[in-house]
C-alpha cells in the first residue's frame, strides 16, 4: 500500500473512474494518503463523484508517471465518517481547508478496500499487489 501512495503521489494527480448508471465517468483526483493502515481518498458529498460512489462504490484509480509506467487500482470505497481521519487529510492537504473542515457535514473520507493495484509499464511484466 505504501508503494501505491508513493507512486500516486509522484504523479500529482490520478484518475478515479465511477459509474453513473450505464455510463463510465472519470476526474482527476488529488489526495491519497494511508491512515490506521488503510489507503484514503477524499472529496464532498455535493459532489457528483460522491453520489455516484454511494450508488456503486466500486471504482478504478489511474495514474502515470513521467518514466511512463502506470498504475490501475482497483477496489471498493467505504466512507468514514469519523473525524479523526477527516483532520488527518486535511492536514496532509492543508490547501483544501480553504473548501473543506473536518466537522463540516460536506467533507468526505474514504477508504479503499479490498484493493488490488497493478503498476505497468511498456517495458516490464505487470507487478500485481493487494490489500
Amino acid at each position: 500500500m505504501e508503494e501505491v501512495v508513493k507512486f500516486l503521489k509522484e504523479c500529482g494527480a490520478y484518475f478515479l473512474a465511477t459509474v453513473d448508471g450505464d455510463q463510465p465517468k472519470v476526474r482527476p483526483f488529488g489526495t491519497a494518503e494511508i491512515f490506521e493502515g488503510r489507503l484514503y481518498i477524499q472529496t464532498g458529498k455535493v459532489k457528483e463523484v460522491s453520489k455516484q460512489i454511494a450508488a456503486n462504490p466500486k471504482v478504478q484509480i489511474c495514474a502515470m508517471n513521467k518514466a511512463g509506467e502506470w498504475l490501475r487500482v482497483s477496489g471498493t470505497l467505504v466512507e468514514d465518517d469519523r473525524l479523526e481521519p477527516k483532520v488527518h487529510m486535511l492536514e496532509a492537504y492543508p490547501s483544501l481547508k480553504a473548501m473543506y473542515k473536518p466537522e463540516d457535514p460536506n467533507t468526505q473520507v474514504l477508504y479503499i478496500k479490498d484493493a488490488e493495484a497493478t503498476f505497468c509499464s511498456f517495458t516490464a511484466a505487470p507487478r500485481t499487489v493487494k490489500f
